[in-house]
């Protein structure tokens, strides 16, 4: 016999999840971030690796409450966000990662499709950068704030990766700016994902 029914699945993931999670120093918000994170990935080193600055987790929630814009740097990623909890939070969310102009742009400048998609969404306003697939749009996100261009109020960056995937994040902590990033190589699209998830459900349930 084995559970088949999807409600109690996730119940029974999360009981085994908060075990594993006995004498950790989060708070209790943070903690629904960590355990989302734990039950998409089935890595509980994700205790272990995610950083939350500057009061991240409070600020996405305020956000999403009142309704906010997002980006994600991958379609992955954007498909893997709950779109009836994003409805009920009255936020919008893009990706510009097929535009055509992106792939121009980005033949243009010699760099990322991914990087290239940051200089177009630059043009909007951003509330929150979601970057899951892509360290070269983490960088560039950075190097926008630090040059005036962009005013995020949250930033969600866990690319994951072997050439540049720390860095980019190391450098997203070293900025004034509210942000919840992993260490190291380990992240994904998946794993924004599930952080967006974990604050939408916060914010106004599922």
């Amino acid at each position: 016999m084995y559970l088949k029914n999807p409600a109690a699945i996730e119940r029974k993931s999360m009981e085994i999840i908060r075990q594993g999670l006995a004498g950790v120093s989060f708070d209790e918000r943070e903690l629904e971030i960590v355990k989302r994170m734990i039950h998409t990935t089935g890595d509980f080193d994700y205790k272990n690796l995610v950083v939350f600055k500057n009061n991240a987790v409070d600020v996405g929630i305020t956000l999403l409450t009142k309704g906010c814009s997002i980006f994600t740097d991958t379609r992955m990623a954007w498909a893997g966000i709950n779109k009836r909890a994003l409805e009920k939070s009255g936020s919008n969310l893009r990706c510009y990662i097929d535009d055509e102009g992106v792939k121009m742009l980005a033949q243009k400048n010699g760099t990322t499709r991914a990087s290239a998609a940051i200089d177009i969404a630059c043009k909007d306003k951003v509330d929150i950068y979601v970057i899951g697939n892509a360290p070269t749009a983490l960088f560039r996100v950075g190097e926008l704030l630090k040059q005036g261009k962009i005013a995020p109020s949250l930033i969600i960056g866990v690319p994951v990766g072997f050439v540049g995937a720390a860095e980019a994040k190391d450098f997203i902590r070293e900025l004034e700016i509210p942000s919840i990033t992993t260490r190291g190589t380990k992240g994904g699209s998946n794993v924004a994902a599930s952080i967006v998830n974990a604050l939408l459900y916060m914010a106004v349930g599922r």
